[in-house]
């Protein structure tokens, strides 16, 4: 996991109120989300979503899975998409 997944959850931790509430928005452990914040694992796809939503799209899937969100988003990359627009921009 690259430096910059660490620092998105970190920010997305701070956006919600801490790393115990991005667990409860996200239905995870505490742990999880400090094993994310270190980079021991990835944030799983599913929770990207949970926390672009609960960040109001501040922290974004791009940002927490920079290496590899076009295989799991490939309709993001599609051109005229808004999240297109704002990583050209």
């Amino acid at each position: 996991m690259d430096t910059s997944s660490k620092a998105a959850v970190l920010r997305a931790s701070e956006l919600v109120g801490g790393k115990a509430a991005l667990a409860r928005l996200t239905g995870v452990k505490p742990q999880t989300v400090q094993q994310w914040a270190n980079g021991e694992r990835p944030v799983a796809p599913v929770r990207c979503v949970l926390i672009e939503q609960a960040t109001k799209g501040e922290i974004t899937r791009r940002d927490l899975r920079p290496s590899d969100w076009a295989a799991h988003w490939p309709e993001l990359t599609a051109p005229g998409h808004p999240s297109t627009e704002q990583a050209t921009a």
